[in-house]
Parts: C-alpha cells; sequence; structure tokens
C-alpha cells in the first residue's frame, strides 16, 4: 500500500500506567502495591518473578515508582500536551489501592475516587478518551500479606467489589475498559503480573495457574458488571503479543512456536471464547496441575466474554528445539528469543520486526473474529538532549512509521481496529527495569535512573511527527 487508510473516529493517542508514571505513593491515604517493591538494580528481575525479600520498602534501595515523573501532580500540563498533539485517546490505569488503600477497605477511598473524576474531567475537556484498565500489574500489598495474592480465592469478589465501585463512580466518563494488563505476564513475571510470592518448594505452577483462574473468573465478573452497569460501555482484555516464530522448517520447531503462542493465547482463548481449551487441559493433565473450581465458574466464564482484544506489541519471538541456538538467544524481552537473523534489535535486545505487527494482527483476528485495539507499541531507546535543547529522536520516528504502516495494511486485509495508543507518550519508568533512560515518548522528562532532574517536560521531535500523523489520520507518516 501508498496510501494508507485508517477508519474514521480511529482512536489515536498514547499509552501510560498508574504505576509507571504517577508517582505520589503515599499521597492522598493510597496504599502500598506491587511496583512499590520493585527497586532499581539487579535484584528487580528476581522480585518480579516472586523471589520478594520484604513486602514493606528496604532502606537503601531506590524505587522509582515511588516518583515516576509525578503525573499525579502534573497531569493537567501533561494532558494539555498530548491534546496539542492531537490525541483522540489515552489509555491510563486506575491504581487499585488509591480507590482500597489495603483492598478490603469498609469504603472506597474518597481523595482517591476524586483524583480519577479530575483525570477523566481533564481528558474530556480536551476531547480525549479515556482508556482505562482496571488492574495494571497492580495489587494491593495488604493482599499480598493477607491472603498471598491472587493464590486466593478471595481476590475474585475484592476485585469484582473494586471494579464495580469504579464502573459506577466513572460510567459518565469512561467508555471503554480492560481489565487485566498483559495478563499472560503472570507465567513469565508471576510477582509482577499477579503479586505471586513463592517459598522454597512451592509448586510454582500449580500456584501460577490456579492463580490465573482466579483472574480470568474475576475478568469475566467485571464484564458482567461492566455491561449491567455502563450498557454503552466496551471492555476488554489485554494480551503481551507477538507471535513465536519457527527457528527452522523442522516440525519440532513449528510444534515449539505453537505451543509457545498457546501459552499466551490459553488467557484471551478463555476471556474471548469462554471456555478453557482443549490444549490446556491436557497440560494440566500431564502436569499435575489441579484447578480448583466453585460451582458456577464455569459459566460465568462462558457467559461473559469480552468485547475487544487490546494487545501490545513490540516484537516478535523466535524458538529452537535445538538447544545450542537457544544458548545464544537474548534476554533482552521478557520472554526471551533465538536470535532471527533478518530483523535487527533496539539497544535492550528487543527484536524490531514492523511485519510481525502486521502478522500478530491478523493471527489474533483470525483466532477470536472480535475487534483488535493496539494498546501498547514503541521504542524504549537512550534519547540525547542537544546543545540547542532538542531531541533528535528519528530512530523512534522510524520505528513508529513502519509500524503504523504495517497496522493499516492489517486494516486493509480485513482486521477491525478501533484505536492505536503508542506506549508511553511521555517518559515514564521502564516496568522491567525501572530505568529512566530507556525512554519511549515524544515528550522527554528530566529525570535520570537515580531520581534527579527537573522533571521538566521536553518536546522530542516525534512530538511534532505525531501530531501530522494524527491530524491526517495516518495519511502522512513521512
Amino acid at each position: 500500500m501508498e496510501n494508507y487508510t485508517f477508519p474514521d473516529g480511529f482512536l489515536w493517542g498514547g499509552a501510560i500506567a498508574a504505576n509507571q508514571a504517577e508517582g505520589a505513593y503515599q499521597t492522598d491515604n493510597k496504599g502500598l502495591t506491587i511496583v512499590d517493591l520493585l527497586p532499581t538494580g539487579d535484584s528487580r528481575r528476581a522480585i518480579m518473578k516472586g523471589d520478594v525479600p520484604s513486602l514493606q520498602p528496604l532502606a537503601g534501595e531506590f524505587y522509582p515508582a515511588h516518583e515516576a515523573i509525578d503525573f499525579y501532580h502534573n497531569y493537567k500540563e501533561d494532558i494539555a500536551l498530548f491534546a496539542e498533539m492531537g490525541f483522540k485517546a489515552l489509555r491510563v490505569s486506575i491504581a487499585w489501592a488509591r480507590i482500597f488503600p489495603t483492598g478490603e477497605d469498609a469504603t472506597p477511598n474518597e481523595a482517591g475516587l476524586a483524583f480519577y473524576d479530575s483525570l477523566f474531567d481533564e481528558l474530556r475537556k480536551h476531547d480525549i478518551e479515556p482508556v482505562v484498565t482496571l488492574a495494571h500489574f497492580d495489587v494491593p500489598v495488604h493482599l499480598i500479606d493477607t491472603y498471598g495474592s491472587w493464590r486466593s480465592r478471595k481476590l475474585v469478589s475484592l476485585f469484582e467489589r473494586y471494579a464495580k465501585t469504579v464502573f459506577e463512580r466513572y460510567q459518565d466518563k469512561v467508555t471503554y475498559w480492560m481489565t487485566f494488563n498483559e495478563i499472560n505476564m503472570l507465567l513469565h513475571l508471576p510477582f509482577l503480573g499477579a503479586g505471586l510470592v513463592f517459598a522454597e518448594g512451592d509448586n510454582q505452577k500449580q500456584i501460577q495457574y490456579q492463580a490465573a483462574h482466579h483472574q480470568l473468573v474475576a475478568s469475566a465478573l467485571a464484564v458482567k458488571a461492566c455491561h449491567e452497569i455502563i450498557p454503552d460501555a466496551q471492555i476488554g482484555c489485554m494480551l503481551a503479543a507477538g507471535m513465536f516464530y519457527p527457528y527452522s522448517c523442522n516440525p519440532e520447531d513449528v510444534k515449539l512456536a505453537m505451543d509457545k503462542d498457546r501459552e499466551s493465547f490459553f488467557f484471551i482463548d478463555v476471556q474471548a471464547r469462554g471456555e478453557y481449551p482443549g490444549y490446556a487441559n491436557r497440560f494440566f493433565n500431564e502436569n499435575n496441575i489441579h484447578i480448583a473450581m466453585e460451582p458456577g465458574d464455569l459459566e460465568i466464564l462462558k457467559n461473559h466474554t469480552v468485547d475487544y482484544i487490546g494487545f501490545s506489541y513490540y516484537s516478535s519471538r523466535t524458538i529452537s528445539s535445538d538447544k545450542e541456538v537457544m544458548k545464544k538467544a537474548t534476554s533482552g524481552n521478557v520472554f526471551g528469543s533465538a536470535v532471527n537473523p533478518y530483523v535487527s534489535k533496539s539497544e535492550w535486545g528487543w527484536t524490531i520486526d514492523p511485519v510481525g505487527f502486521r502478522i500478530t494482527a491478523n493471527q489474533l483476528y483470525d483466532r477470536y473474529q472480535k475487534p483488535l485495539f493496539v494498546v501498547e507499541n514503541g521504542l524504549g531507546a537512550i534519547d540525547q538532549v542537544t546543545e540547542a535543547g532538542t531531541i533528535e529522536d528519528d530512530y523512534r520516528i522510524a520505528y513508529l512509521r513502519r509500524h503504523i504502516a504495517e497496522m493499516a495494511e492489517a486494516i486493509e486485509d480485513g482486521v477491525p481496529i478501533i484505536g492505536y495508543t503508542s506506549w508511553g507518550p511521555i517518559d515514564i519508568v521502564s516496568a522491567s527495569s525501572g530505568e529512566m533512560k530507556k525512554r519511549y515518548g515524544y515528550i522527554y522528562v528530566d529525570r535520570d535512573n537515580e531520581g534527579n532532574g527537573t522533571g521538566k517536560r521536553i518536546k522530542k521531535k516525534s512530538f511534532d511527527w505525531y501530531k501530522r500523523v494524527i491530524s491526517s489520520n495516518g495519511q502522512q507518516l513521512d
């Protein structure tokens, strides 16, 4: 294609998360949450996987999310910059512990509710549609300490109560909702994804899939509540997407790639199709995993499927059955990947594969036949401020241009896509590394990995480029 066509009303914008942007981690009665226990440094990845030394912040550690970019106090100025770019939508998350600081408080925290009232009002003032995630790597620490987080059935009812509270409060302000961010991350970074902490001797797979069942039931109950409280709303799920390529045409490689894709599709199969797939049941049987269910769970899953599939796409992955090949796998991405000689890599080792974006979108629509919403896509890179005070991020423009072009190709293929909210339209704390130098934004934030800096916002070259993309509805990508 040369002339790219996007639907009228396509939701161009950006995406951030409370835990990576807001800061103000104890302001207005907010409780501790997962990210408040994630320091920078060598221990971060182990903690995200469930080896958690403390359920309180430790002296001597730097926790970047405690202050982040202080979006909590700067959201009006930041939203004005998004509006200047012409945003039609901004994806945000609600911090569960701002609404229920412990997760099981007798009444919701009015100061937290009022903050999101003001945030959504500010977006509406600029004709920006809020796209709201209920749980973006977010569980109140009290629930982790008291119940073991999502390994406990108790969290299903507590999450349902939280969801109903915000649906009722914001029913006139929010149309687009999502339940769990990158729900499949539970299998890869279980503390980050679901607040799971493991002790020596734990059957981790059993715990993870039991927690997954609880999240899936909670997601379905949130869908049910959303449809009842806000009949005109759309509520979706959210997948960390990016297909696995077989390293070769060896059938063992092809089968392994299918199996790795299914690890992630499992969650969306349940949320979009309403039932546990046969391959998952076989996996449970062969791995001695026993999912405890309550009467009615399967009916809840079946009757309350999502309206659309939200997904992030940053890179494709490649898998081989040859252990020698996998010894050279990149560890840049959480999922890991054999080296693919046909694609380039980012500074953090993530493959850059725009065509894979189109393939993934087609794969998801072929599988689910539901509208898609691209809610994360972007390039994390080191940006340099010139002596003139500018940031010439042509590499980011090149990445986004190629991915948006392939998204247009997917739409031409017949894939219905609601919108595109690129990740980190303003620099925020990296979820994977805790770094600020891994920047995604069109807007630079003067803050470094140690928390130093003025917090000043500076428009990058990509700011004006994305403004032209939006104003032309994707016609102008140069």
